[in-house]
């Protein structure tokens, strides 16, 4: 006879999947680039104080480490970053210029040949000088890139242009040795692109208080023999037009992604390529992401769809895409293209990301870096379903729902699960539908688990994100409710056992969602924005500082809008219990949010835990920093649920 198995409640389920090997996963390859024939791409190491690593793939298949501990290959342009790295291959190797995130310096480095050899100085003013999207003009003997400067201490002293580093180190010292491509005219830019014929110049601006998917500028200048922007003009791109991405055909067409008739789609000098309702671009939150690359044989690459997206092969003569074939249905905002070879960087609900090379000819894609492999029994994944509810006034609300799930453990019958509803960052960004072990590490002890993709995600048109439009606070936590309570009046979450949570914009849904409505039984929030009056004047970094012009309203027209909307000010109502998790060096989200947060709840008897961690910024990276969170977030789910998780320390709740 065949073992019975044990029946057990909801979220005491044993499972292999444990705090320490969510952490181990967490994280994805990035920034990948061709080299030569080899493939290179930037790794996170959580075991190794959460830096950034360079990766390449040897002719022969095998992984090897560019740059040891401590470099750290991240740049914090835009506090988010940029792309930090560029190889360009000599008749002795590669040469690798990156950014290092301690110091911010640019550093030249040939593997095998001797440390990594400065390029770029220090200087004392506020956040110095940052660096990204490097692009080796080795013709020229420079690199050519983003610059910013602090020209103060404050966040917002600051000015950003392209600009020219000499390789011969000759800058190292000298700030006056860097030459600047562009005036500072615009708030931001990214990396120039050079045409074919080196003679064209292209690249995005914008401006407070824009944000990059409200509307960006697509500049054009020519480049004069001696490395000079003449006559730059906007060609494309306005107040109401967001450019995702600029790059030029071989033949030296300029194509872009405009979402000018409310979806990013490919347009080739102004007409369009693939008209569709559904993304060929994304929000820029980090300069250098690349959603198209251009082929040598007129072809393109793309990452596109509708809420998902995948890695097609566009052809700009017929419009038709023909998507890469493979188990793999999220891509990454990161390509690379030489002649017909194509490296992104792809997941699905079984698979983590992984690097994927795509043979243009032969439509064979394989894996050629970071492979998934299953730590654990998949059976022990979650098995997502992809829903639509509807939110107030009808409006579509998108959802990946993750029902408890263990191989082993059946429920009693009758009971329902609890279920955390996982609202995501940004507030412009999605939830993709890909594994993620943090997900996994609640499924499969028996919590559900709701993303939802409220008004203002991205992945379904412009006005889908416009949603968010100076109701910040209360579409994402409306559309968040009802995702909520929809699973439980269909029976599939235990009414009295919701819980909500979020980090950065998603800590801001959470603890608003804790403020305004009796919907959650609990909440953990993580590096939030809590107090709109302070982080829009002054709290915050310079990308961000007028977000919320958009996102609640004009500051100096509705001030009183930014204090009714902040959790911060209405902290009294709060009568869940949560758990606040924050990073010490967080400049997006400052520690004093929090601090602030907490004083207006002291003494109302409401459980609850502060825990920070040093070293960390906005995002966690460090490994002993996402098990201390992920066990103390569990361990607020078992006290308020009523649930008997194995091993976990308990969270001391304060009143």
């Amino acid at each position: 006879m065949g073992k019975s198995v044990p029946t057990l409640a909801y979220g005491s389920w044993p499972s292999p999947i444990d705090a320490a090997l969510a952490a181990a996963h967490d994280g994805r390859p990035d920034d990948v680039g061709l080299v030569g024939d080899e493939v290179w791409w930037t790794v996170p190491r959580p075991a190794e104080g959460g830096r950034r690593t360079l990766v390449r793939r040897l002719p022969d298949g095998t992984e090897e480490q560019v740059l040891p501990a401590p470099w750290n290959v991240r740049s914090r342009v835009i506090e988010y970053g940029g792309r930090p790295w560029a190889a360009h291959m000599t008749e002795s190797g590669p040469l690798v210029v990156f950014a290092n995130f301690a110091d911010q310096r640019l550093y030249a480095y040939e593997p095998g040949g001797g440390e990594p050899r400065p390029l770029t100085p220090v200087s004392p003013k506020g956040g110095g000088l940052r660096w990204a999207e490097p692009d080796v003009r080795a013709e020229r003997g420079e690199v050519w890139c983003v610059l910013e400067e602090f020209t103060g201490d404050g966040p917002g002293d600051v000015r950003r242009v392209l600009a020219a580093v000499p390789l011969d180190g000759s800058a190292a010292g000298d700030r006056d040795a860097v030459r600047e491509l562009t005036d500072d005219r615009h708030r931001f830019v990214t990396g120039p692109r050079l045409s074919p014929d080196g003679r064209r110049a292209a690249w995005l601006a914008w401006d407070h208080p824009r944000m990059p998917w409200d509307g960006t500028e697509l500049i054009v200048a020519e480049v004069g023999p001696e490395g000079t922007f003449r006559d730059a003009r906007t060609v494309a791109g306005g107040p109401e037009e967001s450019i995702a991405q600029a790059d030029w055909a071989p033949d030296g067409a300029l194509l872009y992604a405009s979402d000018r008739t409310g979806w990013w789609n490919l347009y080739r000098d102004g007409q369009p390529l693939c008209a569709r309702e559904e993304e060929f671009g994304g929000p820029l939150w980090k300069l250098g992401q690349r959603w198209f690359a251009p082929l040598d044989s007129g072809l393109i690459a793309v990452v596109h769809g509708r809420g998902a997206a995948a890695l097609g092969i566009l052809d700009p003569e017929t419009g038709e895409v023909v998507d890469a074939a493979g188990p793999w249905t999220e891509f990454a905002a990161t390509l690379a293209a030489h002649g017909e070879r194509v490296v992104g960087v792809g997941a699905s609900p079984r698979s983590a990301y992984e690097v994927v090379e795509l043979d243009v000819r032969t439509g064979r894609a394989r894996v050629v870096g970071a492979p998934h492999e299953d730590a654990v029994d998949p059976a022990y994944y979650p098995e997502p379903r992809i829903r639509t509810f509807t939110g107030p006034a009808g409006r579509e609300i998108h959802a990946h729902i993750y029902p408890p799930h263990n191989p082993g453990c059946p429920a009693p019958d009758g009971e329902l699960p609890p279920y955390v509803v996982w609202a995501h960052g940004g507030p412009t960004s999605r939830s993709p539908l890909v594994l993620d072990l943090e997900i996994a590490y609640f499924t499969s002890r028996g919590i559900g688990v709701a993303e939802v993709n409220y008004g203002g995600s991205t992945g379904h048109g412009r006005e889908y994100r416009n949603r968010l439009r100076e109701q910040w606070g209360i579409v994402d936590v409306e559309d968040c409710a009802a995702v909520a309570l929809a699973l439980a009046d269909e029976g599939t979450a235990d009414r009295e056992r919701l819980a909500v949570r979020g980090g950065s914009a998603g800590g801001w849904t959470a603890a608003a969602s804790l403020t305004t409505t009796d919907v959650y039984a609990c909440g953990t929030v993580i590096y939030p924005i809590l107090d709109l009056t302070g982080w829009g004047t002054g709290e915050t970094h310079d990308f961000e500082s007028q977000y919320l012009e958009s996102l609640i309203g004009p500051y100096a027209e509705v001030p009183a809008r930014y204090v009714e909307r902040s959790p911060a000010e209405h902290a009294d109502r709060v009568t869940a219990p949560f758990l606040l998790l924050q990073g010490l060096d967080d400049v997006i989200c400052p520690p004093v949010q929090c601090e602030r947060f907490l004083a207006r709840t002291d003494g109302r008897g409401v459980p609850h835990a502060y825990l920070t961690f040093e070293g960390e910024g906005h995002g966690f990276r460090r490994a002993e920093t996402m098990v201390r969170a992920l066990e103390a977030e569990l361990s607020l789910y078992a006290q308020v649920f009523g649930l008997t998780p194995r091993g976990i320390p308990t969270l001391e709740l304060s009143r």
